[in-house]
């Protein structure tokens, strides 16, 4: 299984969505809480290509974006397969 990463807030409505659509599938993730540790909001956004909205959302250390993006991955069926795999690192 893919190692996923998810940098979040709390009451965020897109990090809720995304995390469920990871749940829904079964996925084990880590999840960094970026509101109040500020290390980890750099972290992400120097990650995320200066991206600083949560959540900001890696799979096997490669950037996916936010939840919209995420979900555009599963329409497409492009996700499960990323999923799946370790892709190195």
């Amino acid at each position: 299984m893919a190692k996923v990463e998810i940098y979040t807030s709390p009451f965020c409505g897109y990090c809720f969505r995304a995390k469920r659509l990871l749940d829904s599938k079964g996925v084990s993730f880590e999840e960094y809480d970026v509101m109040m540790d500020a290390a980890k909001r750099e972290e992400m956004v120097e990650r995320a290509g200066g991206r600083s909205t949560v959540p900001q959302i890696f799979i096997d250390g490669r950037h996916i974006g936010g939840c919209d993006e995420l979900h555009a991955l599963d329409k497409s069926g492009k996700l499960d397969p990323l999923l799946e795999t370790r892709h190195g690192g």
